[in-house]
């Protein structure tokens, strides 16, 4: 069973000082994730949802517990070492795109291949290949300004999958996309879990995004409250504090 394990969390905590008050933003998560999984994690604003993405993603340390990544735990690795498993196993996707305005949608998808030192004719190639495999064939010399707010985020899906990783972490993918858009990214999303079998971990207030996982997380004050199957979400049953609205 181990090795279908691509993450597991052990008694993440995490604490943050903020002048004389200490803030635990995670009290205390242990979660595993399947490899191939597809696994949306929902809660309120503040529940922990994106402090726990940061130590996932070897983007923070966390004050206590472990995260191991393929059996290794990602925080006794050196700086490089990490820095490789963000560059190479990672894909990271964010609600608000963080394209590079000044380039193209083929630059921005081709730039992490460049940091890995590929040649910029392979890169090239590839960058269009993805660039074609999630609809934007034709958009390949548009910069981000001239796409639309869907088109952006095929671009930002495109460059996650740059450098083949086996984990792909969404930062509420669908977020600032209108319905039929945010259906067609998490249609896209859930695709290339199944043709590729990349681990997708959503943090989502979604419900298409949550009927297509096969696992939901509910976090709620830094706590991972419970676990439930996306097929089993009912929309007419949740309270409007665990969809995250006002």
């Amino acid at each position: 069973m181990a090795e279908d394990l691509i993450v597991q969390a052990e008694n993440v905590k995490k604490r943050y000082v903020l002048g004389d008050e200490e803030v635990w933003a995670l009290k205390g998560v242990t979660l595993d994730v399947l490899r191939g999984e597809f696994l949306s994690i929902m809660g309120p604003s503040g529940s922990g949802k994106s402090t726990f993405f940061n130590q996932v993603g070897a983007l923070d340390v966390p004050t206590v517990g472990r995260v191991l990544f393929e059996g290794e735990n990602l925080f006794d690795l050196s700086e490089s070492q990490q820095a490789w498993i963000r560059c190479n196993k990672i894909g990271y996707i964010f609600q608000t795109f963080n394209l590079i305005p000044v380039m193209t949608a083929l630059q921005n998808v081709v730039l992490p291949m460049t940091f890995q030192g590929e040649t910029p004719a392979k890169a090239n190639s590839r960058g269009t290949a993805i660039l074609e495999r999630v609809g934007l064939g034709h958009r390949l010399h548009h910069k981000p300004l001239d796409l639309s707010g869907g088109q952006q985020q095929r671009v930002a899906i495109a460059r996650a999958l740059a450098n083949s990783p086996d984990i792909i972490l969404a930062d509420e993918p669908t977020g600032n996309l209108d319905t039929k858009t945010g259906t067609e990214i998490v249609q896209l999303l859930k695709e290339l879990n199944l043709e590729n079998g990349v681990t997708v971990i959503c943090s989502t207030h979604d419900y298409k995004m949550i009927t297509s996982s096969e696992r939901v997380c509910w976090m709620r004050d830094g706590s991972l409250d419970r676990i439930s199957k996306g097929a089993e979400f009912n929309l007419e049953e949740m309270d409007a504090d665990s969809l995250g609205r006002d």
